[in-house]
């Protein structure tokens, strides 16, 4: 008898993905057998980048890799972590401030459900400082955001950015 993959969903907005959350995931494949990111809908944000560009940009990044793949979602994480068969979600943590919300959402969501874990992760420390809302910024303002995003991701600023 195989054993069951064990599955970690990382979930976000993605707006847009950053290379610290590339780093994210490829440390996380080294604990588990797999990593679903979980697009979020994201209904309290307003995105620069609609849903679908943002679950597009993510798939086309992991395109070439079978142990990541990528869904959208909107509502509760605990019952989405459910269905896709996840042991665990992964968030990332790069300051003191990050912890202390990921401990209140993480004790939130194991009150929803008993069997909720959640599995910190640090980025390297090249990334500790990148954030999608700084990246958007840099970006908006025409600065160079290339150490911080895959090519794809400066594409679609390109795109967003200067469309006539």
């Amino acid at each position: 008898m195989t054993a069951t993959p064990r599955k970690v969903l990382y979930p976000g907005t993605f707006d847009p993905m950053t290379n610290g959350h590339i780093d994210l995931v490829n440390r996380a494949l080294k604990l588990f057998d797999e990593v679903i990111i979980a697009v979020a809908f994201a209904h309290h944000k307003k995105p620069l980048f609609d849903f679908d560009e943002r679950v597009a940009l993510v798939k086309q990044y992991f395109a070439d890799n079978p142990k990541v793949s990528v869904v959208g979602f909107e509502g509760l994480l605990v019952e989405f972590a459910k269905e896709q068969g996840a042991s665990a979600v992964l968030r990332g943590l790069r300051a003191v401030s990050d912890f202390e919300y990921e401990f209140g959402l993480a004790n939130m969501n194991r009150s929803l459900d008993d069997n909720f874990e959640a599995v910190f992760l640090t980025p390297s420390q090249e990334y500790s400082f990148v954030s999608s809302t700084l990246v958007r910024e840099v970006a908006k303002l025409g600065g160079d955001v290339s150490k911080f995003v895959p090519e794809s991701v400066l594409a679609a600023f390109d795109k967003k950015f200067h469309q006539s």
